[in-house]
Order: C-alpha cells, then sequence, then structure tokens
C-alpha cells in the first residue's frame, strides 16, 4: 500500500484541534477521528481512496497518507490542515466592532480547512436540514456504516459513500437510518450530480450548482461550500439561530432576520461566515424563549 509523508509548518497561534473538528461529526465520525493531536480522514479522492493521517509537534505537522489517493491527499494536506486560509484584510474589519475584534485575537488560531471534497459534506448538511443535531448526527452515522467500506491505512476508518452506490439505492432504504422521504430524494438527487459538483473550480461554481438542485437551498450550499471550499465568506441563511446570534453578537438585538443578520455582516465582505464562526467559538448566544425542538426518530415513523 503506498504511503506518502510531509513535512507541513503551521502559522503562529494555530488551533489544531478547533481547526480540525469542523471537518467530523461530534463525538464519533466513522470517517474521521481527532483526539490528542492527532487527525484522521478517509476520502474519495479522484486518484482513488485514501486516508489521510495528521499529527502536530509544536509548530510543525506531519502529513502521512495512505492508499490509492496518497499523493492526492498529500498535496492538499496544507489545505485540509487549514493552512491555506488567508485572513487577509479581516483583523482591519474586525476591529472595527468591539466583539468582533476580541474573538478575532482570541482565536486568532482558528482556521478554515478545505477539503475539496463535495459530496461527503453534502451529505451532512442534507440530513442537517429542519432537524436537531443529534438527529442529523444519527442519520449520518448509520448511513456510512451502511454504505460502508474499510479505508486505506491504520485507523479503522470507513470510506464516505460512494455517490454511485447511494444514487442507486431505493429511498425506502434510507428509512430505518431516520431520514424521511423528502431528506433521502435530496441526497439522491445531490449523488446523481456528485461528478459535476466535484469538478466546480471554486466555491461559487459549486453554489450555483448546489441550489439548482431541487431540495438544496442556499443553507446546505453554504454549510457544504464552507468546508469543501474553505470559504470563510459563506452564511447561513436559513439557519434557525445564527440569524438571531448575529443581532445579539453585533446589535444587541434578541432576534434578527436573515435580511438583518446579511445588513449586520455586511462590513465583513469577506469574511461573514468567519464572523459568524468566531461568534460559535467564543459561545455567543442570543437569550432563548420557548421550548427546545423536539428529538424524533422517523425510523419509528
Amino acid at each position: 500500500m503506498k504511503t506518502v509523508v510531509r513535512r507541513l509548518r503551521a502559522p503562529e497561534h494555530y488551533h489544531f484541534t478547533r481547526t480540525l473538528r469542523t471537518l467530523l461529526v461530534v463525538s464519533y465520525d466513522p470517517c474521521g477521528k481527532l483526539a490528542d493531536g492527532e487527525f484522521r480522514l478517509s476520502a474519495r479522492t479522484p486518484q482513488g481512496p485514501g486516508s489521510l493521517h495528521l499529527s502536530r509537534a509544536g509548530a510543525e505537522l506531519t502529513a502521512t497518507t495512505h492508499g490509492p489517493g496518497a499523493d492526492w491527499l498529500a498535496e492538499h494536506a496544507d489545505a485540509i490542515a487549514g493552512l491555506r486560509d488567508d485572513l487577509g484584510d479581516f483583523p482591519g474589519l474586525a476591529a472595527a466592532h468591539p466583539l468582533v475584534a476580541r474573538l478575532a485575537r482570541t482565536f486568532s488560531g482558528l482556521r478554515f480547512p478545505a477539503t475539496f471534497q463535495v459530496f461527503p459534506r453534502l451529505i451532512r448538511a442534507v440530513l442537517e436540514q429542519k432537524v436537531t443535531g443529534i438527529e442529523a448526527h444519527r442519520a449520518y452515522r448509520a448511513m456510512v456504516k451502511h454504505f460502508g467500506e474499510p479505508a486505506p491505512g491504520p485507523g479503522g476508518l470507513l470510506l464516505p459513500p460512494d455517490p454511485a452506490a447511494v444514487a442507486a439505492t431505493a429511498y425506502w432504504v434510507f428509512h430505518p437510518f431516520g431520514v424521511e422521504q423528502r431528506r433521502t430524494q435530496a441526497l439522491l438527487r445531490c449523488a446523481a450530480e456528485a461528478a459535476r459538483l466535484e469538478r466546480c473550480t471554486d466555491s461559487a461554481e459549486a453554489t450555483r450548482r448546489l441550489v439548482a438542485i431541487p431540495g438544496i437551498g442556499p443553507w446546505t450550499a453554504a454549510e457544504t461550500v464552507r468546508t469543501a471550499y474553505g470559504d470563510a465568506d459563506a452564511v447561513s441563511v436559513g439557519d434557525f439561530h445564527i440569524p438571531n446570534t448575529v443581532a445579539w453578537a453585533l446589535a444587541g438585538e434578541a432576534r434578527g432576520t436573515d435580511a438583518r443578520m446579511l445588513e449586520l455582516l455586511a462590513p465583513f465582505a469577506g469574511h461573514r461566515g468567519r464572523v459568524c464562526e468566531l461568534l460559535a467559538a467564543g459561545g455567543i448566544m442570543a437569550p432563548k424563549f420557548g421550548p427546545r425542538m423536539p428529538i424524533r426518530s422517523f425510523a419509528r415513523f
């Protein structure tokens, strides 16, 4: 089995764990692991299946890749680690708002990873539509295990589901995973378009193609391209919580609409998603009113 090793240099204050955990489902992800300065991720690359192992020792990262996709993963290891994320003019923009400036200093080591893998993140985004995180993550794990194929290399990872296998699956197969017909049909359409989506050259092109698929809106597209392309400007319009969080954090307003959120984020153009990520990292939340959304199980319906 092919193995490639690449040495990388992390920027000052780089936060290994906070940067990379956005690539995985919390608690347990069959396609990746993150613990104690060690990160593993499986992928279906253009050159074939592979796995990436990132380890940190001080300012140096060691990327070890395995399998037919080892060369591709080694070439993109710095992007996956978030090392291609350029803050550009963000420090100056952040300085205009006291809270954003403080969060930018506190979490200066947070970077946006770019996997250049659209379909794996799109699966998660579709499953996260209109349900709680617990429901979505439970469905994701069940789906990965159902389509599971062992990834090359150590770590015991599974590869992300093969789009062709997903597209060829009847919708009722997803019901025991806790996924109703509406989200399943969106998944099947995405799987059928996966090859075209993976050929997109940038976030803008991918977003245009994604929102043209029935069942995929701006929220799902933003959640996908933020990770696939490291798009620091992607804003999840249509989110249940983020408009309120932004309105509260930036204007002291307990509730906000999508329009108000975009208005408040406009001064941070190019980094609007970064501001949202910093608010989340800082634990900023708007006041809560009313009961929480219940956790359901479509598998029992």
